[in-house]
């Protein structure tokens, strides 16, 4: 990605998608070129925590809402330290910002932190592109990175892709810290970080947990030397596929019996670590208004997610594992793709989408205090 100072709402921009098709806006943010996998995100709400999410590390996120930015941005939102997204795609940006939280624009902190987008596109019909033929490779193009479109399309396809791609390493901390336990301290969980946001190891501290928040790169040693109760894999960004590590390291602690919560990444790779394969879903599921029924309970949860790989489990039976009885938990009610797994026979459980879920809405979060119940039953 190539930036340059802020230009929102003078330089010209365009959008060029790896099939061809382009859209001609007005820069948002920095102006440069940028590129990434195009998706969409249906929130219309939340946009900073969007941005922040580690998940979206190297992706081009498409809000469908078409008013972006009339909260501005404020300093206790943030997920993580920065903005992860490669670029940002709006239709019409706010001109002033209200509320009494905001402290500065939109489009300054795009501008601020590098982040190449476009505004004034019809990102209506963009979106059904995408719905139609599938997520792809997207460039963002502004100012003095305008070229013929021959040469820009060409530049979009020698882009990476998504597929194969290994990337929780880049965005999780390279140190271990501590999440303290709010109130009383009543357990220990090891959270090794794929992508984690800040508000997941805070509702975990809400409940008495002291995080460890370990690398990607944690060995199962790394793990169990903070003497853990429990042991949480995050959300992250990239292939499942690529991700043998955290497979290895989750197999250990199955091996061992502890209480094991994961979500997004996580869920992906504790399908793996079962034996189920994963794939690459067509477009993605991302925003804050997707259902899922929880298929222990029979309840329907609208949830928060950002995922574009999905687990490869059968819906209609439980399944023999290397760790026991396992089942499909949850389920999307739109297109039935798997979205938790639980172990039978052994304390462990996932879910595809978060339940910590900063902005709304919050359906999901029992899944923590299932997690806390676990810990507590193993203890007893």
């Amino acid at each position: 990605m190539t930036t340059s100072t802020r230009g929102a709402g003078k330089a010209p921009a365009v959008l060029v998608l790896e099939d061809g098709r382009t859209f001609r806006g007005r820069a948002y943010g920095a102006v440069g070129a940028t590129f990434g996998e195009a998706v969409f995100s249906t929130g219309m709400t939340g946009y900073q925590e969007t941005l922040t999410d580690p998940s979206y590390h190297r992706q081009v996120v498409v809000m469908t809402a078409p008013h972006v930015g009339n909260t501005g941005v404020n300093d206790e939102d943030m997920e993580s330290k920065r903005i992860w997204v490669s670029g940002y795609v709006v239709r019409d940006p706010a001109r002033v910002p209200s509320s009494w939280r905001s402290r500065r624009t939109l489009d300054d902190e795009l501008a601020a932190q590098g982040v190449v987008g476009i505004s004034g596109i019809d990102t209506r019909a963009l979106t059904r592109h995408l719905r139609e033929r599938g997520a792809m490779r997207v460039g963002i193009f502004s100012g003095d990175a305008i070229q013929d479109d021959a040469a820009l399309l060409a530049r979009v396809q020698e882009a990476p892709q998504m597929t194969g791609a290994d990337l929780s390493a880049e965005v999780a901390t390279t140190e271990p810290y501590v999440v303290p336990a709010i109130g009383e301290k009543k357990f220990t969980v090891a959270a090794v970080d794929l992508g984690i946001k800040g508000m997941t190891p805070h509702r975990m501290a809400e409940r008495g947990i002291e995080v460890h928040v370990l690398p990607a790169t944690a060995t199962v040693e790394d793990v169990y030397a903070v003497d853990p109760d429990g042991v949480f894999f995050s959300n992250g960004p990239g292939d499942p596929s690529t991700a043998d590590h955290p497979v290895s390291v989750m197999q250990g602690v199955l091996e061992r019996g502890t209480p094991l919560f994961g979500i997004c990444f996580g869920n992906q790779i504790l399908g793996r670590a079962l034996g189920f394969g994963t794939f690459k879903l067509k477009y993605g599921h991302r925003g804050i208004n997707q259902p899922v029924q929880d298929r222990t309970t029979g309840k329907v949860e609208v949830t928060a997610h950002n995922h574009g790989f999905a687990v490869d489990a059968p819906l209609d039976k439980v399944s023999d594992t290397p760790y026991g009885r396992a089942e499909v938990s949850h389920v999307c009610l739109n297109d039935n793709v798997v979205e938790g797994l639980q172990l039978l026979d052994k304390p462990a459980f996932s879910v595809q989408y978060h339940p910590e879920a900063a902005a709304g809405p919050h359906d999901a979060a029992y899944l923590f205090d299932r997690f806390v119940n676990l810990m507590e039953g193993q203890r007893a």
